[in-house]
Protein backbone atom coordinates (compact mmCIF):
# COMPACT_ATOMS: atom_id res chain seq x y z
CA UNK A 1 0.00 0.00 0.00
CA UNK A 2 2.85 2.31 0.74
CA UNK A 3 4.51 1.69 -2.69
CA UNK A 4 1.36 2.69 -4.46
CA UNK A 5 1.14 5.48 -1.85
CA UNK A 6 4.75 6.88 -2.85
CA UNK A 7 4.37 6.23 -6.68
CA UNK A 8 1.41 8.36 -6.59
CA UNK A 9 2.63 11.11 -4.86
CA UNK A 10 5.58 10.89 -7.38
CA UNK A 11 2.54 11.04 -10.47
CA UNK A 12 1.71 14.15 -8.57
CA UNK A 13 5.27 15.76 -8.62
CA UNK A 14 6.18 15.11 -12.11
CA UNK A 15 2.72 16.47 -13.52
CA UNK A 16 3.35 19.84 -11.10
CA UNK A 17 6.48 20.07 -12.82
CA UNK A 18 5.23 20.20 -16.53
CA UNK A 19 2.79 23.02 -15.62
CA UNK A 20 3.45 26.39 -15.73
CA UNK A 21 2.98 28.19 -12.63
CA UNK A 22 3.15 24.83 -10.37
CA UNK A 23 6.40 23.54 -8.88
CA UNK A 24 7.09 20.48 -8.06
CA UNK A 25 8.47 21.26 -4.90
CA UNK A 26 5.68 22.77 -4.04
CA UNK A 27 3.70 19.38 -4.49
CA UNK A 28 6.01 17.77 -1.97
CA UNK A 29 5.22 20.16 0.51
CA UNK A 30 1.94 19.68 0.54
CA UNK A 31 2.02 15.80 1.13
CA UNK A 32 4.68 16.30 3.69
CA UNK A 33 7.44 14.26 2.32
CA UNK A 34 9.81 17.61 1.23
CA UNK A 35 12.27 17.22 3.80
CA UNK A 36 12.67 13.21 3.49
CA UNK A 37 13.13 13.57 -0.25
CA UNK A 38 15.52 16.70 0.17
CA UNK A 39 17.55 14.17 2.82
CA UNK A 40 17.54 11.35 0.60
CA UNK A 41 18.71 12.90 -2.49
CA UNK A 42 21.85 14.79 -0.64
CA UNK A 43 22.51 11.59 1.07
CA UNK A 44 22.50 9.42 -2.20
CA UNK A 45 26.43 9.25 -1.78
CA UNK A 46 26.66 7.95 1.28
CA UNK A 47 23.43 6.09 2.26
CA UNK A 48 23.21 4.65 -1.19
CA UNK A 49 20.37 1.95 -0.69
CA UNK A 50 18.50 3.67 2.21
CA UNK A 51 18.38 6.61 -0.35
CA UNK A 52 17.36 4.46 -3.88
CA UNK A 53 14.51 2.34 -1.78
CA UNK A 54 13.13 5.77 -0.67
CA UNK A 55 13.18 7.79 -4.23
CA UNK A 56 12.51 5.07 -7.13
CA UNK A 57 8.60 5.00 -6.44
CA UNK A 58 8.31 8.58 -6.41
CA UNK A 59 11.07 8.51 -9.38
CA UNK A 60 8.83 6.04 -11.44
CA UNK A 61 6.08 8.10 -10.75
CA UNK A 62 7.07 11.22 -11.62
CA UNK A 63 8.17 9.61 -14.75
CA UNK A 64 4.42 8.02 -15.45
CA UNK A 65 3.26 11.46 -14.39
CA UNK A 66 5.72 13.15 -17.06
CA UNK A 67 4.87 10.10 -20.09
CA UNK A 68 1.39 9.43 -19.84
CA UNK A 69 0.02 12.95 -18.70
CA UNK A 70 1.90 15.17 -20.59
CA UNK A 71 -0.84 14.95 -23.54
CA UNK A 72 -4.12 15.26 -20.92
CA UNK A 73 -2.75 18.28 -19.39
CA UNK A 74 -2.42 20.30 -22.65
CA UNK A 75 -5.60 19.28 -23.83
CA UNK A 76 -7.29 20.46 -20.18
CA UNK A 77 -5.05 23.76 -20.57
CA UNK A 78 -6.38 24.52 -23.88
CA UNK A 79 -10.26 23.61 -22.73
CA UNK A 80 -10.62 23.60 -19.39
CA UNK A 81 -7.36 25.74 -18.07
CA UNK A 82 -10.14 27.10 -14.73
CA UNK A 83 -11.19 23.69 -13.70
CA UNK A 84 -7.49 22.27 -13.45
CA UNK A 85 -6.05 25.20 -12.45
CA UNK A 86 -8.47 25.00 -9.13
CA UNK A 87 -7.39 21.28 -8.54
CA UNK A 88 -4.10 22.33 -8.44
CA UNK A 89 -4.20 25.06 -6.03
CA UNK A 90 -6.82 22.57 -4.19
CA UNK A 91 -3.40 20.01 -3.95
CA UNK A 92 -1.05 23.08 -2.88
CA UNK A 93 -3.96 24.46 -0.26
CA UNK A 94 -4.11 21.24 1.16
CA UNK A 95 -0.63 20.72 2.09
CA UNK A 96 -1.07 24.24 4.54
CA UNK A 97 -1.88 21.62 7.51
CA UNK A 98 1.85 19.80 7.09
CA UNK A 99 3.74 22.81 6.83
CA UNK A 100 1.64 25.24 9.50
CA UNK A 101 3.08 23.28 12.57
CA UNK A 102 6.51 23.80 11.45
CA UNK A 103 6.54 27.64 11.56
CA UNK A 104 3.72 27.17 14.92
CA UNK A 105 4.90 27.34 18.71
CA UNK A 106 6.48 30.53 19.31
CA UNK A 107 5.93 33.87 19.04
CA UNK A 108 6.56 35.64 14.89
CA UNK A 109 9.99 37.74 14.52
CA UNK A 110 9.83 40.89 12.64
CA UNK A 111 12.13 38.64 10.78
CA UNK A 112 10.38 35.85 9.47
CA UNK A 113 7.41 37.96 8.20
CA UNK A 114 9.69 39.77 6.18
CA UNK A 115 11.18 36.24 4.81
CA UNK A 116 7.70 35.18 4.32
CA UNK A 117 6.91 38.50 2.35
CA UNK A 118 9.90 38.56 0.94
CA UNK A 119 9.48 35.03 -0.85
CA UNK A 120 5.91 35.92 -1.43
CA UNK A 121 7.17 38.76 -3.37
CA UNK A 122 9.03 36.73 -5.30
CA UNK A 123 6.34 34.97 -6.82
CA UNK A 124 4.18 37.95 -7.56
CA UNK A 125 8.06 39.36 -9.29
CA UNK A 126 8.30 36.36 -11.43
CA UNK A 127 4.38 37.00 -13.50
CA UNK A 128 6.53 40.07 -14.78
CA UNK A 129 8.92 37.65 -16.50
CA UNK A 130 7.81 37.16 -20.40
CA UNK A 131 7.18 34.29 -22.48
CA UNK A 132 10.36 33.91 -24.74
CA UNK A 133 10.39 33.16 -28.29
CA UNK A 134 10.70 29.57 -28.84
CA UNK A 135 14.22 28.18 -29.45
CA UNK A 136 15.44 25.97 -32.10
CA UNK A 137 16.66 22.85 -30.58
CA UNK A 138 19.19 20.57 -32.24
CA UNK A 139 21.55 18.23 -31.14
CA UNK A 140 25.11 20.67 -32.09
CA UNK A 141 27.44 21.21 -29.35
CA UNK A 142 25.99 24.95 -28.44
CA UNK A 143 22.89 23.93 -28.57
CA UNK A 144 23.82 21.09 -26.09
CA UNK A 145 25.81 23.17 -23.77
CA UNK A 146 22.72 25.18 -23.18
CA UNK A 147 19.96 22.60 -22.74
CA UNK A 148 22.19 21.27 -19.86
CA UNK A 149 22.85 24.09 -18.18
CA UNK A 150 18.88 25.24 -18.61
CA UNK A 151 18.25 21.55 -17.33
CA UNK A 152 19.78 22.41 -14.38
CA UNK A 153 18.61 26.20 -13.52
CA UNK A 154 15.29 24.60 -14.02
CA UNK A 155 15.52 21.91 -11.94
CA UNK A 156 16.64 24.02 -9.24
CA UNK A 157 13.55 26.08 -9.16
CA UNK A 158 11.44 22.72 -9.75
CA UNK A 159 13.11 21.68 -6.07
CA UNK A 160 12.36 25.22 -4.53
CA UNK A 161 8.66 24.71 -3.29
CA UNK A 162 6.30 27.91 -5.00
CA UNK A 163 9.10 28.59 -7.88
CA UNK A 164 8.13 27.13 -11.34
CA UNK A 165 10.64 25.18 -13.21
CA UNK A 166 8.22 25.33 -16.11
CA UNK A 167 7.52 28.99 -15.96
CA UNK A 168 11.16 29.62 -15.88
CA UNK A 169 11.73 27.45 -18.99
CA UNK A 170 8.72 29.47 -20.92
CA UNK A 171 10.34 33.03 -20.24
CA UNK A 172 13.34 31.67 -21.65
CA UNK A 173 11.86 30.22 -24.65
CA UNK A 174 12.59 26.59 -23.70
CA UNK A 175 8.95 24.89 -22.49
CA UNK A 176 7.13 24.62 -25.57
CA UNK A 177 10.29 22.87 -27.49
CA UNK A 178 11.05 20.51 -24.75
CA UNK A 179 7.36 20.09 -24.00
CA UNK A 180 7.09 18.67 -27.85
CA UNK A 181 10.01 17.10 -27.89
CA UNK A 182 8.78 14.41 -24.70
CA UNK A 183 5.96 13.68 -27.17
CA UNK A 184 7.37 12.87 -30.27
CA UNK A 185 9.58 10.60 -28.40
CA UNK A 186 6.51 9.09 -26.75
CA UNK A 187 4.92 8.37 -29.94
CA UNK A 188 8.90 7.17 -31.97
CA UNK A 189 8.95 4.96 -28.88
CA UNK A 190 5.15 3.46 -29.75
CA UNK A 191 5.98 3.83 -33.66
CA UNK A 192 9.30 2.18 -33.56
CA UNK A 193 10.61 5.52 -35.28
CA UNK A 194 14.63 5.43 -33.96
CA UNK A 195 15.95 8.00 -35.93
CA UNK A 196 13.42 10.05 -34.81
CA UNK A 197 14.16 8.92 -31.20
CA UNK A 198 17.19 9.32 -31.22
CA UNK A 199 17.14 13.20 -32.70
CA UNK A 200 15.14 13.35 -29.43
CA UNK A 201 17.50 11.32 -27.27
CA UNK A 202 20.22 14.22 -28.55
CA UNK A 203 17.62 16.72 -27.06
CA UNK A 204 16.74 15.13 -23.86
CA UNK A 205 19.54 13.45 -22.59
CA UNK A 206 21.43 16.56 -21.72
CA UNK A 207 18.80 18.93 -20.51
CA UNK A 208 18.25 15.54 -18.12
CA UNK A 209 21.81 15.74 -17.24
CA UNK A 210 20.93 18.73 -16.10
CA UNK A 211 18.20 18.49 -14.16
CA UNK A 212 19.79 15.54 -11.82
CA UNK A 213 22.51 18.03 -11.29
CA UNK A 214 20.51 20.70 -10.50
CA UNK A 215 18.30 18.49 -8.24
CA UNK A 216 21.34 17.29 -6.15
CA UNK A 217 22.99 20.85 -6.15
CA UNK A 218 19.66 22.73 -4.79
CA UNK A 219 19.11 19.71 -2.64
CA UNK A 220 22.51 20.20 -0.59
CA UNK A 221 21.14 24.12 -0.07
CA UNK A 222 17.97 23.22 1.44
CA UNK A 223 19.29 20.66 3.66
CA UNK A 224 21.95 22.97 5.29
CA UNK A 225 19.01 25.81 5.35
CA UNK A 226 16.72 23.33 7.17
CA UNK A 227 19.75 22.39 9.39
CA UNK A 228 20.39 25.30 10.25
CA UNK A 229 17.26 27.80 10.36
CA UNK A 230 14.24 25.74 9.79
CA UNK A 231 12.03 27.76 11.26
CA UNK A 232 13.21 30.63 8.86
CA UNK A 233 13.54 28.35 5.88
CA UNK A 234 9.96 27.33 6.54
CA UNK A 235 8.43 31.08 6.88
CA UNK A 236 9.98 31.45 3.78
CA UNK A 237 8.46 28.02 2.15
CA UNK A 238 5.29 28.82 3.40
CA UNK A 239 5.39 32.28 1.54
CA UNK A 240 5.83 30.28 -1.33
CA UNK A 241 2.90 28.38 -1.18
CA UNK A 242 0.73 31.09 -0.71
CA UNK A 243 1.88 33.17 -3.11
CA UNK A 244 1.29 29.78 -5.91
CA UNK A 245 -1.97 30.27 -6.84
CA UNK A 246 -0.87 33.95 -8.23
CA UNK A 247 1.37 31.86 -10.59
CA UNK A 248 -1.35 29.39 -11.13
CA UNK A 249 -3.94 31.42 -12.60
CA UNK A 250 -1.24 33.67 -14.49
CA UNK A 251 -2.77 33.72 -18.07
CA UNK A 252 -6.43 31.87 -17.02
CA UNK A 253 -9.11 33.88 -17.68
CA UNK A 254 -12.24 34.02 -15.40
CA UNK A 255 -14.34 36.73 -16.87
CA UNK A 256 -16.68 34.43 -19.07
CA UNK A 257 -17.11 31.53 -17.18
CA UNK A 258 -20.48 30.28 -16.42
CA UNK A 259 -21.82 28.66 -13.20
CA UNK A 260 -21.28 25.16 -14.30
CA UNK A 261 -17.77 25.79 -14.61
CA UNK A 262 -17.29 27.83 -11.54
CA UNK A 263 -19.13 24.76 -9.76
CA UNK A 264 -17.19 22.37 -11.17
CA UNK A 265 -13.83 24.21 -10.45
CA UNK A 266 -14.70 24.13 -6.70
CA UNK A 267 -15.53 20.71 -6.73
CA UNK A 268 -11.93 20.18 -7.79
CA UNK A 269 -10.74 22.65 -5.74
CA UNK A 270 -12.07 20.27 -2.74
CA UNK A 271 -10.96 17.07 -4.76
CA UNK A 272 -7.57 18.52 -4.85
CA UNK A 273 -8.03 19.82 -1.12
CA UNK A 274 -8.52 15.91 -0.06
CA UNK A 275 -6.25 14.13 -2.24
CA UNK A 276 -3.01 16.32 -1.32
CA UNK A 277 -4.26 15.16 2.43
CA UNK A 278 -4.64 11.48 1.98
CA UNK A 279 -1.14 11.53 0.19
CA UNK A 280 0.16 13.21 2.82
CA UNK A 281 -0.90 11.02 5.47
Amino acid sequence: MKLIKDILQGVAIGVANIIPGVSGGTMMVSMGIYADVISAVTGIFSHFKQSIKMLLPYAVGMLLGIVSLSFAIGYLFEYYPFQTVMLFIGLIFGGLPFILPKVAGARVTVTEILIFLAFFALIVGMEFLQQGTDKVLTADAGIILKLFLVGTVAAATMVIPGVSGSMLLMSLGYYTPIINCINEFIVAVFTLRWEKMRGCMGVLVPFGIGVVLGIFLISKLVEYLLSRHERKTYFAILGLLVASPIAVFSGISVGGLGFAAVLVGLFLFIVGFIVANVLGK
